[in-house]
């Protein structure tokens, strides 16, 4: 896969090949090892009448890979930002966004983790705190920031349609989405698959102790989001949702919602792990496609399974 730049082609200054290879070489091939089954079968979308790229979006900290999924045919398309798990850019996250591409959509998936000592080898680790400790480098304000840049990368692409921007995400990128609501007006609508809602319990590690969570800033979203939760979450409680339900309505945020599957779990959507649910994820992303097309990131393409 060739690392761009700009995906319309190379320019001289992009040339700086060994740290661009290094870079590149945070969209993976395949899947994380420390998520996926033995006895799965993920879905595999080709990329007939699309253009993938590797491309680098300027960021404070230098270049960040992304991996960039569109239709080929000329003229502007509505555009999704997709914040990965915990386990980077890695093929399900790319197969997601040619998902949408096949629906008509841009999508693109920032590589967040990318300053991080290990970040290239993410999805080849099987220990938890060796990839809890990569995740916990990428901050709050810093992947703010990375938003940003992708945000005004995107918004000097022809390709895209600037006015239907969307975001969605996925795990720890489901807790993107809602922060990323609170501080751009960029975006027309959101969905957060199972992202962390509550700041943790006392006692429990916390990486970045000055942010905010979704709890806390339901009154400060500038966009609808909507979350697609599992009920049999271990890891974000019933309570938890609740609250987040609560505060919402106190704020006023009608237009935001949050649905919950009673038999699914974290992780429902991902195809490849042992958690994934058919039917809680079919009908996830017919409501997230549903949503967006309500607020504006809209295309005359047809859902596919």
């Amino acid at each position: 896969m060739p690392v761009l730049t700009r995906a319309d082609g190379m320019q001289t200054e992009d040339l700086h090949l060994s740290r661009r290879r290094a870079l590149g070489a945070m969209i993976f091939t395949g899947y994380a090892a420390a998520a996926l089954s033995a006895e799965a079968a993920p879905i595999v979308t080709d990329s007939a009448g699309l253009i993938t790229d590797t491309v680098m979006i300027p960021t404070v900290g230098g270049p960040m890979p992304a991996y960039l999924a569109r239709p080929s045919g000329a003229g502007a398309n509505p555009t999704v930002l997709l914040a990965s798990e915990i386990f980077g850019v890695h093929a399900y996250i790319q197969d997601v966004c040619r998902r949408w591409a096949k629906l008509g959509f841009v999508a693109i998936a920032p590589a967040f983790f990318f300053r991080a000592p290990g970040a290239d080898k993410l999805p080849e680790l099987t220990e938890f705190p060796a990839i809890l400790k990569i995740v916990a480098t990428a901050n709050n304000a810093q992947v703010m920031g990375d938003v940003g840049a992708t945000l005004a990368w995107l918004k000097a692409q022809p390709f895209v349609k600037t006015d239907a921007l969307a975001i969605e995400g996925h795990c720890w990128g489901g807790g993107v989405v809602w922060m990323a609501a609170a501080q751009f007006k960029d975006f027309k609508a959101g969905a957060a698959w199972y992202g962390p809602l509550a700041r943790p319990a006392a006692g429990a590690p916390v990486s970045d102790p000055t942010r905010k969570y979704p709890i806390e800033i339901a009154a400060e979203l500038k966009f609808p989001v909507l979350g697609l939760y599992g009920g049999q979450d271990k890891g974000i409680t019933a309570a938890d949702v609740e609250t987040m339900r609560q505060a919402l309505k106190a704020a006023g945020m009608a237009n935001s919602e949050i649905i919950v599957y009673p038999e699914a779990g974290h992780g429902f959507h991902a195809d490849y792990r042992a958690s994934y649910d058919a039917t809680a994820a079919t009908d996830g992303w017919k409501r997230m496609l549903a949503f967006f097309r309500a607020y504006g990131v809209a295309t005359g393409a047809t859902l596919a399974a």
